[in-house]
């Protein structure tokens, strides 16, 4: 498991986890400014996940199931990547999802590769 902050085309960077078979798991919900902001995002993220409400509604597209997680203000801060073909499926991937940030946040996984 390893989360990665990639740089997008207008200079924002944004936030992906991916599990050690290369599956990207989650993406950040919204772009931040520069990389530190990026990555303590992501990091008071694990910090907070047990407290956090999630949801689970169609696709966009009305082809699945999706997920996202929200902060205490309510605004978006993590959602599934990739729709799913059934809500069973998109719980247990959130459910998921939830307890990897709950052991990223309890600090007994190191977040990045440069711990300090």
């Amino acid at each position: 498991m390893r989360c990665q902050i990639d740089i997008e085309a207008d200079g924002s960077y944004s936030w992906r986890l991916t599990a050690s078979n290369g599956r990207v798991i989650a993406v950040a919900a919204t772009v931040y400014e520069d990389y530190g902001a990026c990555r303590a995002a992501f990091e008071q993220l694990c910090a907070e996940a047990e407290r956090l409400p999630g949801e689970l509604h169609h696709s966009a597209e009305g082809n699945g199931w999706v997920w996202r997680m929200r902060d205490t203000s309510g605004r978006s801060v993590a959602v599934a990547s990739r729709a799913y073909e059934r809500h069973s499926t998109c719980r247990t991937a959130y459910d998921r999802f939830r307890a990897v940030l709950t052991e990223l946040g309890s600090g007994r996984t190191a977040l990045w590769d440069d711990a300090d």
